[in-house]
């Protein structure tokens, strides 16, 4: 074959193909690495790359960062930390799901969330948050911005009003997740991100206010937030989107002219994601994102009601349950990508008891079972595994918040937080029956 016969590129429109099928084939054509060839994207081993010139390496450090003026051409790869193949094409196929202009990946969640912030708060600048967020992020928030003279201000976002008793001109960043972690409240989109809207009318471009949602638990299968009004979207890879428990990672997904200030971020405060991990999530997690987030929905949707209907079960929180009190939300914008209703894997129940620590103990009886004398259940933290995993939030992934302050956060004491995998359904719900049964109510 000639030549010039084997450079040819095949260009083809994507976007006549389910999303289902883009996220197993990624973009067509990418100007990041040329892998045409590669059934599989290859992976990337080196943290430094060779230079062919000191004015090829030169051109690199003048291109990092600055896409402003260079645009999007073929980057001059210099050193993992400025960037690299793999995340690269991981992050054009995050924007492309979330529906973004950009995306830059992170080591962890918690670094691609402590970007974002970094890059639209300074000293002075004041934050309007949820009650009930995710233990780590209210303890960068609580332990860490008051140092950097950034106020946090959490109220509850549900009633969308209660951000206007807040607001102030130094307020940057509405932050919420939805659903949260981890009683799954579901905060109205599309309300928040009018209201912002129309209190930016008014404001300098460099005082306008950005929403900024975490999107972990819904993952861009259930909900894809920018479509409903947000500015950024944060994810931990390492749940749903990663899927398989074996890679740690974190996104930032938004608007295109944050780039270059998200890689001056990462560049400098080096929360660089792996690029093996980058790699893993490209080949494994991705492409079957789909397949597993159905499976576990629908898996979801069954253990939801049968523990809403046990009589040992005080309540369930679960988006996709008509009794739960933000049903007719979550039916709005939490939509896969077929347009169907798409509630999630998470669940957030409380065990029944006279008191509350009866509930809480009760509580405590039922995960050590779980923990010790059963098949298909981990007691473990995090989410979005092919294993269900169960979790007391309270003393675990929530423990930074106080005893007393529980309940103003949203925590019941007694509750738990339970992730669903791809086991067969009837196995786990064999195994729910027998736990609960060796509890006392």
């Amino acid at each position: 074959m000639k030549k010039n016969d084997e450079s040819k590129s095949i260009k083809i429109d994507e976007t006549k193909y389910s999303m289902d099928t883009q996220i197993i084939y990624g973009k067509n054509i990418s100007k990041k690495w040329d892998y045409s060839h590669h059934v599989t994207a290859p992976i990337s081993s080196s943290t430094t790359f060779r230079l062919d010139s000191v004015e090829r390496g030169a051109q690199g450090f003048q291109q990092f960062a600055n896409t402003e003026q260079f645009g999007e051409s073929s980057p001059i790869f210099i050193y993992d930390r400025l960037g690299e193949p793999n995340k690269d094409l991981l992050e054009e196929n995050l924007a492309y799901v979330e529906k973004g202009e950009m995306a830059l990946t992170f080591a962890t969640g918690m670094g691609a969330i402590s970007a974002v912030l970094g890059v639209l708060t300074s000293a002075g600048d004041e934050i309007i948050c949820h009650n009930t967020l995710y233990g780590c992020t209210i303890s960068l928030f609580d332990n860490w911005y008051p140092k950097y003279n950034i106020k946090v201000h959490y109220i509850d976002l549900t009633d969308t009003e209660n951000i206007r008793e807040l607001v102030n001109e130094n307020t940057r960043v509405i932050y919420f997740e939805s659903p949260a972690n981890p009683n799954l409240d579901i905060i109205d989109i599309k309300s928040v991100a009018k209201l912002v809207a129309g209190l930016n009318s008014g404001r300098e471009v460099n005082r306008k206010i950005s929403v900024v949602i975490d999107n972990t638990f819904s993952t861009p299968f259930c909900q894809r937030p920018i479509e409903l009004g947000a500015d950024f979207v944060v994810h931990s890879l390492t749940k749903g989107i990663g899927g398989f428990g074996t890679d740690m990672g974190g996104a930032v997904i938004g608007k295109k002219k944050y780039k270059d200030l998200l890689l001056l971020y990462r560049k400098d405060f080096g929360a660089v994601l792996n690029p093996k991990s980058a790699w893993g999530i490209l080949t494994y997690g991705l492409p079957s994102l789909s397949l597993r987030q159905r499976q576990q929905t629908n898996t979801a949707m069954r253990i939801a009601d049968y523990l809403s209907g046990h009589p040992k079960v005080e309540y369930v929180n679960y988006p996709g349950l008509k009794s739960y009190k933000f049903y007719d939300i979550a039916k709005t914008q939490m939509i896969d990508f077929d347009g169907n209703f798409a509630p999630g894997s998470m669940i957030y129940f409380s065990l029944k008891g006279k008191t509350p620590a009866e509930c809480k103990e009760n509580g405590r009886k039922f995960m050590d079972y779980i923990a010790g004398s059963v098949y298909t259940m981990t007691l473990a933290v995090s989410l979005g595994h092919t294993r269900t995993l169960i979790e007391h939030p309270a003393s675990m992934t929530h423990s930074v918040v106080p005893p007393e302050q529980l309940k103003d956060r949203g925590l019941d004491p007694g509750g738990v937080r339970l992730s669903i995998g791809l086991e067969n359904p009837d196995d786990l719900l064999m195994d729910l029956e027998e736990a609960l049964q060796n509890i006392n109510s």
